[in-house]
């Protein structure tokens, strides 16, 4: 049903990429993030696929669809029927069907296949993201389809690929999960927004995931890959206040993919420090043994508020921009004297708080 390259699989294949539920009745997300920039006319279109309870007939049981698009803009479709929601459990390959003509079981279609037959839902893999949603309270939609090549997953170049949450997340310890699974790529296709065509080719992309049974308490996130005369280059860093068995952690990681190097900063390896407002600023540095790296993303723009699931269900809880200002600097630290890799700027940037509790900034010591 799902075909995609063999060789595709073994070079740029994340861990995680796969489907983690596991076929019981506890609580249980998953959720995956799909993104395009489109530097031309300088929007963006981010894309969040969700399940909850997947098992049915649970307060929450359901999946939804959500794009943040031109402008901040925003629209959200549910699907509240588990049955016609289908991912893969070997690769990354998931989609959710709302309204069809097939009575039959949901799985992947031939693309041309999915637009004759599906009039609302998505089906989504590692090489193609397709959908239609529309708001029936506003008669706004958005119809997409376009391919993707990925350029770097989450590692070094050829490398095997590796985990955002390092070898432990292979356990059930630390909840939410988190995976980056494709720190860069090139998508092309079209978008169609409202009755606007947005049509691209090798436009900057994106894609990562989250699961779990336990839901972040509070949240950060930056997130770039369309910087200024920097075609080769892709920055995830996020951080969060997370379960880990009986104790709560804050923890944070910066992750840089530059020129076919990956440069990870996270606890197990790095010092990496924060102090993010509750809106308007998030500033990050980190070091280990050869490198260290700075960020500092601002906005004035409002931003737009989004859902995501929760211990409640489906609920308003994080505020997203995609039009951020971005400054990020990487540097050499193994001769002793640090000297600077790469300065780069965008105002591309995709910034995200969430959660709870931000009366004030949130400092690491």
């Amino acid at each position: 049903m799902l075909s995609i390259p063999r060789n595709f699989l073994d070079t740029t294949q994340t861990p995680h990429s796969g489907y983690h539920w596991d076929g019981s009745n506890r609580r249980f997300f998953e959720g995956w993030y799909y993104r395009v920039t489109l530097p031309d006319c300088g929007e963006t279109f981010a894309f969040m696929y969700s399940i909850e309870d997947p098992i049915g007939n649970q307060p929450h049981s359901g999946g939804a669809a959500q794009i943040l698009g031109p402008q901040d803009e925003y629209l959200c479709r549910t699907f509240p029927d588990v049955k016609k929601f289908w991912a893969s459990r070997d690769v990354l390959g998931l989609g959710h069907w709302g309204k069809t003509d097939l009575p039959t079981q949901s799985f992947y279609l031939l693309p041309q296949e999915f637009e004759r037959h599906v009039q609302q839902g998505y089906q989504a893999t590692a090489t193609l993201n397709q959908g239609i949603i529309s708001d029936p309270a506003t008669g706004n939609y958005c119809r997409w389809q376009y391919e993707i090549k990925p350029v770097y997953a989450w590692g070094n170049h050829g490398s095997l690929q590796q985990s955002t949450a390092g070898w432990l997340s292979f356990l059930q310890i630390f909840e939410p999960g988190w995976q980056i699974l494709m720190a860069h790529g090139l998508a092309s296709g079209w978008i169609d927004w409202n009755g606007k065509i947005y049509e691209f080719t090798n436009a900057p992309a994106y894609g990562e995931k989250n699961w779990g049974g336990a839901f972040p308490q509070k949240w950060f996130w930056l997130n770039c890959n369309s910087f200024h005369n920097e075609p080769d280059l892709a920055l995830t860093a996020g951080g969060g206040r997370r379960g880990v068995l009986w104790w709560m952690e804050s923890v944070a990681m910066i992750g840089v993919h530059y020129q076919g190097k990956f440069y990870e900063f996270v606890p197990w390896n790095s010092k990496v420090q924060w102090n993010i407002q509750p809106w308007g600023r998030w500033q990050m540095q980190a070091h280990n043994a050869d490198y260290e790296v700075e960020l500092i993303g601002t906005t004035d723009l409002p931003g737009t508020p989004l859902r995501a699931p929760t211990a409640q269900g489906l609920v308003y809880c994080c505020r997203d921009t995609m039009k951020g200002k971005l400054d990020l600097q990487l540097r050499d630290r193994t001769n002793g004297k640090p000297r600077i890799i790469l300065k780069a700027q965008s105002s591309l940037c995709g910034l995200e708080t969430g959660g709870g509790s931000w009366d004030d900034s949130w400092q690491s010591s």
